[in-house]
């Protein structure tokens, strides 16, 4: 019997800690201020002599102004300098808080998933080794870490819209000299454990590249279900659509990508947008007709057929009917399904160019699933290209590979499509990259041995 899905209350983004910490610096601040503030009453009641006064007097009257001056200056100094370590006190008081509520929001869904799952021994035996993943690569995942939350180039969790984990991350360039190309990322993780912060590596990469890159949040089951997953990604491109102008980005050249479930549920978005366009009037908050181009990362677009790949692999069918909303929605956010019926087909000429990557050698999502994607896109009339990479795993492409520094294929593939014809651009592209390598050759190769995915 399926045990049913439950709906879950949120706690409150904001936290109680950071506001009362913010309240009680405003207050120092401002009783530092209210003392400043005295010596300049005095001052000009002392500056205040008539030009009539005692010669005697004028010395010290010039002494006192004189004086006045300096502290006038050195309280204006004070207060900018108090106004500044308030607002920087106040930014990591939100942070710490933001972060704090998020951590007790993830480890609440976890455990609510652990008592959803059970204990399968195929999803213990991944689980172990998905900790043993996680160790191996983590020299490299804490120097990620520490980029995220340190780096300059990263506006964090920018909310776009009122669900519980609506918010964005922007990777921006270090040459700010003119509107730059967007992509709006989709991160994977089973539809389970994505989190906007997966994409770290890659954002950086393509902001090295001159590439602004939005890496978009959404909720995870049990939290809410695919439906609200494809939404909340549609909510993510349309504030990318309408608001990456004020971040320097060029609104005429959006590009939407996703990896693994990330790229299931941007296509999902994106033939989704097509439909409604083309049978509504209304006006919307963003077109399909903005997106230049969408690039799948080793993605499944028929969940039919991988219903049972996946149950093999550790995601139960109970499980995973449960986060599509049951068998009969199957066909519904199944894009390769949706393209090829005949009510779809005024909507292909609306869909952007598709470009599909994938490792030969992905096992989680095998290779098939971009192929015959691309196959029936370019058989109803659709723009699609596939990129096969041979010997590659799921997590090689996304993972292993940018852990190794410099340039890897994927980055340099994606930049090639996006400057195709920019011939500066190109060329400004094509510069080695600096990236130094984050762990040692033979624990990626370990990694890569008992990786779950």
């Amino acid at each position: 019997m399926k045990s049913p899905l439950l709906p879950i209350s949120l706690p409150s983004t904001s936290s109680s800690s950071a506001a009362t910490t913010t309240m009680l610096l405003r207050r120092e601040i401002e009783e530092q201020q209210k003392q400043q503030s005295k010596p300049f009453s005095i001052s000009s009641s002392s500056s205040s002599s008539s030009f009539e006064d005692d010669k005697e007097k004028k010395p010290f009257s010039f002494r006192a102004s004189s004086y006045n001056q300096k502290r006038r200056r050195k309280g204006v100094v004070g207060n900018d300098e108090s106004n500044s370590l308030l607002t920087r006190q106040r930014s990591l008081a939100e942070d710490v808080g933001h972060a704090a509520s998020e951590t007790y929001l993830i480890t609440r869904l976890g455990f609510q998933l652990l008592q959803y799952l059970g204990l399968g021994y195929r999803w213990i035996i991944r689980f172990f080794a998905l900790g043993c993943y996680a160790v191996l690569l983590a020299p490299g995942f804490l120097q990620v870490g520490y980029c995220y939350y340190t780096s300059s180039q990263i506006k964090r969790s920018i909310v776009y819209g009122d669900q519980p984990r609506n918010r964005l991350d922007l990777y921006l360039p270090l040459d700010s000299d003119g509107p730059k190309a967007v992509v709006a990322f989709v991160t994977g993780g089973a539809w389970i454990i994505g989190y906007k912060a997966w994409g770290t590596v890659l954002g950086l990469q393509l902001a090295e590249k001159d590439i602004i890159v939005a890496c978009i949040d959404y909720r995870n089951f049990p939290q809410a279900t695919i439906g609200d997953m494809v939404n909340d990604a549609s909510q993510g491109i349309s504030f990318v659509c309408n608001k990456i102008a004020e971040y320097g980005g060029d609104p005429n050249r959006i590009y939407v990508m996703g990896q693994s479930a990330g790229a299931h549920i941007a296509a999902c978005a994106l033939t989704e947008k097509a439909i409604k366009e083309c049978g509504e009037r209304e006006s919307s908050s963003w077109s399909i007709s903005q997106i230049k181009a969408y690039f799948g990362l080793s993605g499944g677009y028929n969940l039919s057929n991988l219903v049972d790949h996946f149950h093999g692999r550790g995601l139960y069918r109970s499980i995973f009917l449960s986060i599509m909303e049951g068998d009969q929605s199957l066909r519904r956010f199944s894009p390769e399904v949706i393209v090829q019926d005949p009510g779809f087909k005024s909507a292909v000429a609306l869909l952007p160019p598709f470009v599909l990557f994938h490792g030969t050698a992905d096992y989680s999502i095998p290779s098939d699933s971009s192929k015959n994607f691309v196959d029936v896109l370019q058989r109803v009339g659709a723009q699609a290209e596939l990129v096969l990479y041979e010997g590659k795993t799921h997590t090689d492409l996304f993972v292993q590979d940018s852990l190794r520094g410099g340039t890897d294929e994927l980055v340099k593939d994606v930049v090639s499509f996006i400057h195709a014809g920019d011939e500066a651009a190109l060329a400004k592209a094509a510069v080695p990259s600096t990236r130094r390598r984050l762990v040692p050759e033979c624990m990626i190769l370990l990694a890569r041995k008992i990786s779950p995915f």
